[in-house]
């Protein structure tokens, strides 16, 4: 049995009220590591209901309403498996709260030794005018997608791109400060990065934060510290519905959707001891959606 060398360490994991960071906070648990939880329940959600203020368009009230869920659920598996859990609610988008949430999270355990960049802001946007036809997206098929603007822009970049480099940067500073010399980023991103159709700004956030992940690789070398990116392809958390999922698994080699927990034993490696020496590099979890 292979040891990952985390039992005791102490994990920081984006956006683990649900789907892939619940997944990752619960695999890294198992392997003996304390979890700090942070999540985010959207304004657009109402989180008491479960239900989508807007168009009810199938595929996301489903999603969304597992997304309005605070982080009881997951803090309660937490603590069934033995281990220590935490869990801290802010909104990522605000700069303020990089600082904030480590603070929440050393409160607790003391030095956060993993970090999961894995919380992001999604809204399908276009570079098509509205009313115009669109072809070969997926988005318009469960959203309501809007024409990119500077707002569509922005809410992307703040959370997927501007967060993560945050988060970076205070886990460095606080690692140094501390003398470590052990350290793992794992920052989530998607198989459409490089090119996203209908999805264009959180596509484009996403490829920033591949850019930023392999800088932050060359830079925190020196003090000890991996940083990797996943790339999950097409994963249920919800979205998928059962008229939509022959389409998707058509494109899949392996023959079926991904799930949370398929990205989460790839988190867990890069995590792990065993992938020490393994830095700024992309792993697609697709079943070769992506190769």
């Amino acid at each position: 049995m292979l040891d990952t060398g985390l039992q005791g360490k102490v994990a920081l994991v984006t956006g683990a009220n649900q789907g892939i960071g619940a997944a990752t906070a619960l695999a890294l648990a198992r392997q003996g590591a304390r979890v700090f939880v942070h999540y985010f329940r959207p304004p657009a959600i109402n989180a008491a209901a479960g239900v989508v203020r807007g168009p009810d368009v199938p595929g996301v009230g489903q999603y969304n309403a597992s997304r309005g869920q605070d982080a009881s659920a997951v803090l309660a598996a937490l603590r069934a498996l033995g281990v220590e859990a935490e869990a801290w609610e802010c909104d990522l988008s605000d700069p303020d709260n990089a600082a904030l949430l480590f603070d929440r999270a050393e409160a607790a355990f003391g030095q956060v030794d993993v970090l999961v960049n894995n919380a992001a802001d999604w809204q399908g946007d276009t570079f098509i005018p509205q009313g115009q036809p669109q072809a070969n997206t997926l988005p318009e098929r469960w959203s309501e997608q809007v024409t990119i603007s500077a707002h569509s822009h922005d809410r992307h970049f703040a959370v997927n791109s501007r967060a993560v480099a945050l988060l970076m940067a205070k886990f460095l500073r606080r690692h140094i400060v501390r003398g470590g010399s052990w350290g793992r980023i794992i920052n989530i991103s998607t198989d459409g990065a490089y090119c996203f159709p209908g999805e264009v700004s959180y596509g484009a956030s996403k490829a920033a934060l591949e850019a930023w992940s392999r800088s932050a690789a060359a830079e925190m070398a020196q003090f000890g510290i991996t940083v990797n990116i996943v790339s999950p392809g097409p994963i249920q958390t919800g979205w998928i519905t059962p008229e939509l999922e022959p389409e998707i698994v058509a494109t899949i080699p392996l023959g079926r959707l991904g799930l949370p927990e398929d990205v989460a034993d790839v988190i867990v490696f890069m995590a792990s001891e065993q992938a020490r020496w393994v830095t700024g590099q992309i792993v697609h979890v697709g079943g070769g959606h992506v190769m």
